[in-house]
């Protein structure tokens, strides 16, 4: 069978496990295996409906209260185990940090190798042909991932999380998973959420991104003033955080937020590598830059040559006469 983490924060699945899933699920029809899940923690009964949409057959749930709050090396314990006690060909999971470093602790557990950010596999007898995003999605690599079981994560925003129509009610197999105290070394003991309003930068079908070329905390205004009108959010570069015009949570990049919204209007914005990773999930890219020779104008779908102070503000006066 082939096995996927369901990741869960609070009693919500996040949408990677949902791309996870829909990428499992085509790869256990092709070797006519089912798709199973393993759930550790969490409450099963506000999860089985959803998974029954995405055809998942039947989902493994160790219920211990230790592992409602995110504890790596107890989850991972949890992959051995099912590793160990079924006939799992394959692992994926979502292409969460959270998800890689379970998928990380777990393959250094069972001495396995482990592939990260896979766009697609091909089965090919005991190996898989992998292709996957390195360097920050500067590159497309295609390697054979071997081992016993194939552990791997899908690369976030790689495809769109589709429900399977046809599947049949979801079985759950309660599973007993013996921990010992190291499991629980690292663990979550509270959450801290920045108070925002609004739509978050993740979930954004519109983001609004300014660069060093904004030029200052005070010049991100009208970027605020345009997203609003999009009911969209505002993200910046890492040298905008670094200048301390914007937090950290507004970053979108290798380091930051990774974003997959309908459109990213990237304004003064270079284009390095470790930001394009960030937004190379988005449908169309939007680029206001003065420089015709920026990196990013490579990689986007649109583009205004043209001082983004001048060009933001003309984009919302026309939003605002039109409505």
């Amino acid at each position: 069978m082939i096995l996927t983490l369901i990741e869960h924060e609070q009693d919500v699945i996040n949408k990677a496990t949902f791309e996870a899933l829909t990428f499992a699920r085509r790869l256990a029809a092709e070797v006519d295996v089912p798709l199973t899940g393993l759930l550790c923690g969490g409450d099963v009964d506000e999860f089985e409906d959803i998974l029954t949409e995405y055809g998942v057959t039947t989902v493994y749930h160790c219920d211990d209260d230790r592992l409602d709050a995110f504890a790596p090396d107890a989850w991972a314990a949890c992959i051995a185990h099912m590793i160990d006690a079924e006939a799992v060909t394959a692992l994926i999971t979502g292409g969460t940090e959270r998800a890689n470093e379970v998928l990380g602790r777990a393959a250094a557990h069972l001495n396995m190798p482990m592939c990260a950010n896979v766009l697609s596999a091909e089965i090919d007898r005991d190996t898989y042909k992998v292709q996957r995003v390195r360097w920050g999605g500067s590159l497309l690599e295609e390697a054979t991932l071997a081992g016993a079981v194939k552990l791997m994560s899908v690369a976030l925003h790689s495809l769109e999380g589709m429900p399977d129509t046809a599947a049949d009610a979801t079985e759950i197999a309660p599973i007993d998973v013996e921990f010992s105290d190291s499991d629980f070394l690292v663990k979550v003991v509270r959450r801290e959420v920045p108070e925002k309003e609004g739509i978050s930068l993740a979930d954004a079908p519109v983001v609004v991104s300014g660069g060093r070329g904004v030029g200052s905390e005070e010049a991100f205004a009208p970027l605020y003033e345009l997203a609003e009108l999009l009911d969209g959010a505002v993200g910046c570069s890492r040298a905008v955080t670094n200048h301390g015009w914007q937090p950290h949570a507004n970053q979108v990049g290798q380091t930051g937020v990774r974003v997959a919204p309908t459109i990213y209007i990237a304004c003064g914005i270079s284009g390095a590598s470790q930001h394009m990773a960030g937004c190379a999930g988005s449908k169309y890219i939007l680029t206001i830059n003065k420089d015709p020779e920026a990196p990013i104008l490579a990689r986007s779908h649109y583009a205004v040559i043209g001082d983004l102070h001048e060009v933001v503000p003309a984009i919302s006066a026309e939003i605002k006469s039109r409505r």
